[in-house]
Parts: structure tokens; sequence; C-alpha cells
């Protein structure tokens, strides 16, 4: 049987989960291995618009256990809210279907706090975009391995000694951003009752992945984000907190990397980024406005308008390194339509030198100039369409580019946002 990653080759917002979503119908198990409630996966179906943002996509397909692994951060809040969302819409939320893993850190109210107040008080060149949703520092206190875990939250005296030993610090950068402090007593009363409701989700994932593997069960394992936000090897330090590469997918969330047979890389046929960073094939003309507009290039977790432009070859290229993708999903091709002609960036010029693969330096990749190769366009509408072969000829010539340029074949191509709007070859 085949275990699956799909994730993100771009900056994130590529439409990772309509990908999950059409491969969760073969699947038997979902799970979650890295990011929290700052990514947001839109899954369309019969035209109803559905966003989950903990919660793995697999959920709308009935049967399908669900998890979420340890190398995800948890809002308690937002995971229930969710899950009290997903129950009025008639999906099955209950904790036979959906697991967390005891070791997922949970996000504080502290962390948000000290999320939003950082962003605020840098400069408006200095940050990051970061969504404020305390994402950042929870990861912080996990490496500093102070941090609580969902499978603290049955037992009131350790989340006691835990927020206790927390908050002297917190409040000490509360005071010098000029926010007031928190006490201890307070945070763990409105903690309580969300423990106690979120305890009943708390299980052994490792042990389930494993179980379900040895039982010939198919897993898919579900990214957030992109590559090029990976804490490592994304454009640093304009990026998120985790990693976000395939490799990560059993790490965080606890089988071994030998399990992981099929990697399917997402890539949206332009290239988009949320929040600040250096994007060189960004576009602020007239083909930027058709793409924002025609795509609906607001992301699903800010609502924040998406930077358009260009497909970025040489940043895919970089993906299919960092990845090992088995095929690439070519997400959004419709909104290219009407454009007399289409432009892919094959290299960049870096001063004297012409580089095939980006710089690694800091912030170098404000520093390139993208070197363009231009491709004709098509007129035909293709959300109708339901075999490859009837796409327009140049289309199919555009797709062979991308396949070309990047080294990694494509293997399915969306024409549309709805599950029926996909191609397989």
């Amino acid at each position: 049987m085949s275990n699956t990653v799909v994730m993100g080759a771009q900056w994130g917002d590529e439409g990772k989960g309509k990908i999950v979503d059409l491969l969760a119908e073969r699947a038997d198990m979902v799970v979650r291995f890295q990011g929290g409630n700052n990514a947001g996966h839109t899954l369309v179906v019969a035209g109803k618009s559905l966003v989950v943002h903990l919660i793995p996509s697999g959920i709308l397909h009935a049967g399908k256990l669900c998890l979420i692994g340890n190398g995800v951060v948890l809002d308690p809040e937002v995971f229930l809210m969710e899950v009290d969302r997903l129950a009025a819409e008639g999906v099955d939320v209950s904790p036979s279907r959906l697991m967390v893993s005891p070791k997922t850190h949970v996000i504080m109210p502290y962390h948000k706090r000290l999320d939003a107040a950082r962003e605020q008080a840098k400069s408006a060149d200095a940050k990051i975009g970061t969504t404020g949703r305390g994402i950042g520092p929870c990861y912080e206190e996990k490496m500093a391995r102070t941090g609580i875990r969902a499978g603290d939250l049955a037992d009131p005296e350790l989340l006691r000694r835990k927020i206790e030993c927390a908050l002297p610090e917190k409040n000490a950068l509360f005071a010098f951003y000029g926010q007031p402090s928190l006490d201890a007593e307070e945070v763990l009363a409105a903690l309580l009752p969300v423990a106690q409701r979120l305890s009943a989700y708390v299980g052994d994932v490792a042990g389930a992945l494993q179980q379900g593997m040895e039982d010939g069960w198919e897993v898919l394992f579900e990214g957030a984000q992109g590559t090029f936000l990976d804490i490592d090897h994304g454009t640093y330090p304009f990026v998120t907190s985790s990693n976000t590469v395939s490799g990560n997918a059993a790490a965080g969330s606890g089988c071994a990397p030998a399990r992981l047979d099929r990697i399917v890389c997402v890539v949206k046929a332009y290239t988009t980024r949320v929040g600040s960073g250096p994007f060189p094939t960004e576009l602020d003309d007239a083909v930027g406005e058709h793409l924002q507009g025609k795509g609906a290039e607001f992301g699903a977790t800010t609502g924040r308008r998406r930077r358009c432009g260009w497909l970025d070859a040489v940043l895919l290229r970089e993906g299919v390194r960092l990845n090992g993708p088995t095929g690439l999903a070519l997400t959004k091709l419709d909104v290219l339509g009407g454009l007399p002609e289409l432009k892919v960036c094959t290299a960049y010029q870096h001063g004297d030198e012409t580089l095939a693969y980006p710089p690694q330096g800091e912030n170098s990749l404000a520093q390139v100039t993208p070197i363009y190769e231009t491709l004709p366009g098509w007129s035909e509408p293709i959300e109708h369409i339901t075999s490859f072969d009837d796409l327009p000829q140049n289309a199919k010539n555009y797709i062979a580019r991308i396949e070309e340029l990047a080294g990694a074949p494509v293997t399915i191509v969306s024409v549309g946002p709805d599950r029926a709007q996909t191609l397989y070859r």
C-alpha cells in the first residue's frame, strides 16, 4: 500500500487542501505533521466552501481516521471551534475518528499576546508578516523544553506548575513591550474547561500510525504552508517556525522515513506570497491584477491579499531538490486563461552570475533579477475539461515546460476549485 506526503512547493497557498481532499478518498488515515492554525486549507465540495485550519482535510470523508501529530502546535480554542463548526455541518468529528498526539504542543494565550506585541514593536521594514496566532512563541517554548503539551491537559496541577513557571518570563517581556501582565490562576481558570474537552481527543498518534501501516492501511500526510516558509530552507527570516519540507512528515507524526512511499508537491501555475519577504517574479501591473482577481487570491487564514507573479521555476527546482517529489500537482491552471502570453522565470541574474538555484545567503533572494522565457497563452476556457488530452495545446506545452524546468512529472492538474475539476495523468 502507498503512504503519501502532500506538501507545498512554493510559499504556501498552492491549493494543498483540495489535493489532500482528493487523495483522502483512497487513504484510510490523514495526519497533519507541522504548523498550526496559521495554515488554512480551503475545500470546495459541490460548490460549497469549507476552510479548515487545524483538523486534517480528510475529515470530510466519512470513515477516515484523522490525526494531529506531535509536530503541530495546537490552539485548543481554535481546535474546538473548528470541531463545533464541522459538527454543525453534519461532519463526524468525534474522538473515534479524530486524535491529537499527547506530544503536540499547546498554544497558550501568552504566546498569542507575545507574537502580536513583537510584530507591533518592529519597524515597517522589519515586520515579517506573522499571523499573530502565537505559532512562533509556542515553538520557541517547545525548543526551550518548557512547553505545555496536549497530554498535560488532563493534569490540572501539572498545568498550574507549568503556567506558573512560564509567566514570570512572559510578564517581563510584556512589561518590556508595554503590555499588562497575566495572572497564572486566571490563565489556568480559562484553560481548564477547554482542556477537559480537548483531552477526550488525545491519543497515541504514533501507535495508531504504526498499527494502521501494519494492517495495510494507506496514510496521507498533510503538510501546511510551503517549502520556502521552512524555518531552515525558506526565505529566512520571512518564514514560519516549523520545517515544512517533506522530510518532516516522519518526525512530525511519529513514523520512520522509510514509511513514506510517495511525495506529491503542490505547485500553483503561477506564484503567490502572503506577507513580507522577497518575491523576484512579483507583478505590480495588470497581469498581477488578473491573477489576483481571477484566482481569488486572499489568504484562507488571514484574508490578506496575496501578492502575485509569474511562475518561478528556480524556486520550483529548489523545491524539487529539497522534497524529492514523485509527482507534481499543478493547481489553478485555469487562472492563466485569457492571457496572450505567459512568462516563466528560468534562472536568476545575481551580480555577475546566472543561477539555476536560489542563492543561499540571508535576504539574497531580494538581490536577484529574474530571467524570463515567454510562452504563448490560450484563450479557451478549460474549467469544464475532464481529460488532459482535451486541454488547449498551449496549456499542454506550458505544463511540459514546467516538467522540464522542474525535473519532475506533473501527475495532477487542477482546472478549477471543485473536486470534479481535476485531471489525472
